[in-house]
C-alpha cells in the first residue's frame, strides 16, 4: 500500500516507508524505516523512531520520543505514551549480531495504553484495553482491561474501556462490575474481565 495522499508528513521527518494509511500524521524529526506498516489515522510524534518490521494498526498514537523496534505490533486504538521503551532482544551483546528471525516480538492488543516512561520487555502481550501505568516495567503478559503498575509491574485492579478505573461497589454482583463513568458492564470470569454481552454502556465519544 502506498503512502495515502491524505497523510501528513512533516518536512523535517524522515520517511523511508511507503506504507502509511489515510489521515496519519508524522511530525518533525520522526524516522520511519522502509518495511514498517503504519495504519490510518495514526499520530507519530516528534523524535520517534519506527524500525522495519513494526506494524501499527489504525488510530494508533505514538507520543514523542518513542522508539519501536522490529517485532513490535500494535493493533487498532493503541496509545503509547512519551518516552516509553521497547526492546526486541532478551540477551543482547554488542559483539553478537542477530538476524531478525531471532528478535522477540511484542504484541499490543486493541485499545491498550502504555504510560509515559514505561518499559516493555520483549516477548510480552498487553491484552485488549490493558493499561500500563507511567514508569512501570512490564516483564510478563498483561490481561485484558488490567491495570498494572510498579517495577516489576503487577496488577492493581482493572480499567474500563473509557479509561476510568473500575471499582466494585457494595451490592454489586460477585461476578459483575459496572463502570461508574460510562456505565459499561463487565463480567468477571476467573482471572479475566470481559465486557458483558449486550451491555448498554458506551465509552465517552463512542456513543
Amino acid at each position: 500500500m502506498p503512502i495515502h495522499s491524505s497523510a501528513f508528513l512533516h518536512e523535517k521527518s524522515l520517511v523511508e516507508c511507503d506504507d502509511i494509511g489515510e489521515h496519519t500524521r508524522v511530525w518533525a524529526f520522526a524516522h520511519i524505516m522502509k518495511g514498517a506498516h503504519i495504519g490510518a489515522r495514526c499520530n507519530i510524534g516528534d523524535h520517534c523512531f519506527i524500525e522495519s518490521g513494526v506494524r501499527l494498526g489504525n488510530n494508533v498514537t505514538v507520543k514523542n520520543g518513542v522508539s519501536l523496534w522490529d517485532g513490535v505490533q500494535a493493533e487498532d486504538d493503541v496509545f503509547i505514551g512519551p518516552n516509553a521503551v521497547f526492546t526486541n532482544d532478551l540477551n543482547p551483546r554488542a559483539e553478537i549480531k542477530k538476524d531478525r528471525s531471532q528478535f522477540v516480538p511484542t504484541y499490543l492488543r486493541q485499545g491498550a495504553s502504555i504510560g509515559a516512561n514505561a518499559t516493555i520487555i520483549c516477548g510480552v502481550e498487553i491484552g485488549e484495553y490493558g493499561f500500563v501505568a507511567a514508569g512501570a516495567v512490564v516483564t510478563k503478559d498483561v490481561l485484558a482491561y488490567a491495570l498494572v503498575t510498579g517495577i516489576p509491574a503487577t496488577q492493581h485492579g482493572w480499567m474500563c474501556r473509557c479509561g476510568t478505573r473500575i471499582t466494585r461497589e457494595s451490592g454489586q454482583a460477585a461476578q459483575g462490575v459496572q463502570c461508574a463513568s460510562c456505565d459499561l458492564e463487565y463480567e468477571i470470569q476467573g482471572a479475566a474481565l470481559k465486557p458483558k454481552q449486550g451491555s448498554s454502556g458506551a465509552p465517552p465519544g463512542n456513543a
